[in-house]
Formats: C-alpha cells, sequence, structure tokens
C-alpha cells in the first residue's frame, strides 16, 4: 500500500470521505495482505459505522471488480443475465431459477457465494450434490455456460479476489449489515461476470439484513445506481423475509425441496418468487417484452419438465450424480430426526426466520467462523405456516441434526419459533416493491 493502512482506516473512523485513489490503495491491500486482518476488521468496522458516499461506493465497487479479471463471454450469443440474493432463511432460489431462466433461452453466468451468518449460501447448497463441484476454472465455466445455458462457480482468486477476503471478513467481525458494503460485494463478482444485466433481490424483514423498507429501497437505489454507472441495467426486487422461504433450511435439505419443485411439488411462495425474479431476467435478456409474458412462458417450460432437463444437463457437466434427481436418499443425511410438535389447538402465530436460521447454525449447517465446516445433513423442515390451524400433538417441524443431544436442544428452539395462538394471521405479500 502506498499509504499506511491506520491513516485511512483514522480518515475513515472520523467520518471522512476516501478518494478512488485511497479505496483502491486499501483494496490493493486487501489483495496482496499488506492490510492485514486486524486492520482489515478495522476498516470495515469503520465503514459499518460511518457509511460511504455514492462516489465512495462505486470506487469501492469498481476497484473489488478490477482486483481480479472481468471475463467476456464472446462466444456465447445470448444475453447475460444472472440474479442475487441478500440473504435469507431458506432461500434456494438460484438453483431452480437458474435453469428456468437458461431454458428459456437466456445464458446465466452465476457466481455465488457461501453461507453468510444466519443466511445460506448457494454454493453451499450446490455442495451437498454428491461430485457436484462450483471450483470450476474460468474456461470451463465458460464452457458449461455455453452448453447447457447456465453455470455455477464459486468465488475464486481470479474472480474479484478482495471480495473473497473482504466477505469472509464481515462474516465473523458484526460488519454485515452495512449497505455499501453490501453493494460493493455484491455487484463486484456480478460486473466481474461478463453479465448484460442483473436483477436483484433484496431481502427485508427480521432475518434479512435489511430491517426496514427504507433501508431495503436505500440499498435497491444503490445497487440499480451502481449498476448503472458500470454500464449493467440492474432490476431489483423487494421481498417479504419475516418468514422462511419454502419449507426446507439447511442444505441438502433445501435441495431436496429444489429436487421435488422442479417435478411440480413446490412450496407456493418459492414458486412465486422464482417465477417472478424470472420474468425480470427474460426481459432483462430480451427473450420476452414484459413480465407477464415472461411468466407464462416460465410456466410452461416448468411444467413440460423442459426446466428439470436444463437441471439434470449441468448437474452432469458439472460433475455431479444425475440419480439424485431422482434418488434424494442419496443426498446426504442425518443421523437423527426428531418431530417438533404443537403443544396446544390453535394456528401458527408466528414461524420465526430469524430463530430457525440461528438453529441451523448451531446444529453445524452454518458457520461461526470462516474457516468452520458446514454439516450439509442438518437442518429443519417446517410443517406448518402462518395460519395454518394445528392440534395439540401435531408436527410443526423437524429436526435433523448430528447427535441426539443436539436434536433435543434444538427441539426447544424451533417449537419456540413457532408459535400457536388464538388468532388466525395472514402473511404479507411476499413481493413489496420493484425497482428499475
Amino acid at each position: 500500500m502506498r499509504v499506511h493502512p491506520a491513516r485511512l482506516i483514522e480518515k475513515k473512523r472520523d467520518g471522512g470521505a476516501l478518494s478512488a485513489e485511497e479505496i483502491a490503495d486499501v483494496v490493493t491491500g486487501v489483495v496482496d495482505g499488506s492490510l492485514g486482518d486486524t486492520q482489515l476488521g478495522a476498516f470495515l468496522m469503520a465503514v459499518c459505522c460511518n457509511g460511504m458516499t455514492a462516489a465512495e461506493t462505486a470506487a469501492l465497487t469498481l476497484a473489488m471488480r478490477d482486483s481480479g479479471r472481468v471475463l467476456r463471454h464472446d462466444h456465447v450469443a445470448k444475453r447475460k443475465v444472472d440474479k442475487h440474493s441478500t440473504g435469507g432463511v431458506g432461500d434456494k432460489v438460484s438453483l431452480l431459477l437458474a435453469p428456468m431462466v437458461a431454458a428459456a433461452g437466456v445464458a446465466v453466468p452465476m457466481v455465488s457465494g457461501r453461507g453468510l451468518g444466519h443466511t445460506g449460501g448457494t454454493i453451499d447448497k450446490l455442495a451437498s450434490l454428491p461430485g457436484y463441484s462450483t471450483d470450476l476454472g474460468l474456461e470451463r465455466f465458460g464452457a458449461v455456460l455455453q452448453q447447457c445455458g447456465y453455470a455455477m462457480l464459486a468465488p475464486s482468486a481470479e474472480i474479484a479476489p478482495a471480495d473473497a477476503r473482504m466477505y469472509a471478513a464481515r462474516d465473523v467481525s458484526g460488519t454485515v449489515e452495512s449497505i455499501p458494503l453490501i453493494t460493493s460485494s455484491i455487484l463486484s463478482k456480478k460486473l466481474a461476470e461478463g453479465i448484460d444485466g442483473l436483477v436483484m433481490d433484496v431481502k427485508v424483514g427480521r432475518a434479512s439484513f435489511m430491517r426496514t423498507e427504507h433501508d431495503a429501497a436505500a440499498l435497491m437505489s444503490g445497487l440499480v445506481e451502481t449498476g448503472a454507472a458500470a454500464g449493467v441495467q440492474v432490476r431489483a426486487l423487494m421481498t417479504d423475509m419475516d418468514h422462511p422461504l419454502g419449507r426446507a433450511i439447511g442444505n441438502a435439505l433445501e435441495v431436496v425441496e429444489v429436487l421435488r419443485a422442479l417435478d411440480g411439488d413446490c412450496p407456493d411462495d418459492l414458486r412465486e418468487l422464482t417465477l417472478a425474479l424470472g420474468a425480470e431476467m427474460l426481459v432483462l435478456g430480451a427473450v420476452e417484452a414484459d413480465v407477464d409474458s415472461a411468466r407464462v412462458a416460465l410456466q410452461r417450460l416448468w411444467e413440460d419438465g423442459v426446466v428439470r432437463q436444463v437441471f439434470c444437463d449441468n448437474l452432469v457437466l458439472q460433475g455431479g450424480d444425475p440419480s439424485v434427481v431422482d434418488h434424494h436418499d442419496r443426498l446426504p443425511r442425518a443421523p437423527h430426526v426428531r418431530v417438533v410438535e404443537a403443544q396446544r389447538d390453535g394456528f401458527v402465530e408466528d414461524v420465526d426466520p430469524l430463530a430457525l436460521g440461528r438453529v441451523v447454525v448451531d446444529l453445524g449447517g452454518g458457520r461461526r467462523q470462516a474457516h468452520d465446516v458446514i454439516d450439509p445433513s442438518v437442518g429443519v423442515v417446517v410443517e406448518k405456516v402462518l395460519g395454518d390451524r394445528v392440534v395439540r400433538g401435531e408436527p410443526l417441524a423437524v429436526v435433523h441434526a448430528a447427535t441426539a443431544a443436539d436434536a433435543a436442544g434444538a427441539v426447544e428452539r424451533v417449537c419456540a419459533a413457532l408459535t400457536v395462538g388464538e388468532e388466525r394471521l395472514r402473511r404479507r405479500p411476499l413481493i413489496l416493491d420493484r425497482m428499475s
């Protein structure tokens, strides 16, 4: 680094705005190691506490993008469009969405992340598929994209390497919930993918990083504006994360839910969100003129089994075992399974996604430290959702755990997270706002 790291950290700590050159210097230090772990944590905390201007956020995003290779996919004639979620409990949309959009004729080069805090990561979910590899070289990534219409890649030292280190540091330093850091993390990877458009799923609610609609709208605005400044069209949906998405929470369990969804057995909220995001992607990909016609086209491809076939094609190309599509028991399975029973008659008045996400992390399905190894088999499957009528002794959820003690502890916590009372409540709309 050209400037001593402490000087730049102090400037940001004291509320100053860093120049593009100073931000580029910080990113250089992140990549070459001249910014130590303690200094990186201090810098991230300073940004988290004091924020960044729009110019700082754009400069950070572009510096992180340019810290590695910026891909081009000139060999793929189709328009390239990706989707990204800010993270939610039970959010397995990408696994279903990518083959769906690819089946409709839009190329989807998807660089995804691992789990962050209580939220699951697409790469962790894919890792539960036997043999499936997301550690593709960039040439292989491009080849898979051309062959089946989509490819899934884990962050690597070649794509936005600055983000890989910053992402891991944020997860363990209490700096996840920062709009500039979230914006730069997302867009640095996405802009390096070689895409023409991006659809963002910005979560809002108690289990999201954006707790209020005001904050979610600010993030949406920043993503759309920063993307436009870099020459990429960005559309964003604000979606509810006051409840888990779908029924399964935990990597292999969520993959099973996706496999069932490919055959039509899909929870209503997962279906609604996947089609909504996919429709936006088809419009950006110039395949359909409007989201209504796009939704109809996607639904037809889903019902006709085309999406399932594209999923299988990608599974083979990325080294996975295609037999899991029909034989779900070949996925990792936890040895201890316990049913959580309702303690009284009534209606489900709450399904707390944050509490459930933390249960799954504590079962081993998420990370407390960046180096933690995830157990793909553990998790929770919710059997009842908000407003459902239940009787005492009826299953509310099922816990999948590595040990009997883990299962017993999780049962109590899950029971507390799914409260039963006298009032029949309804969930607010899943899609709350849209920005382009």
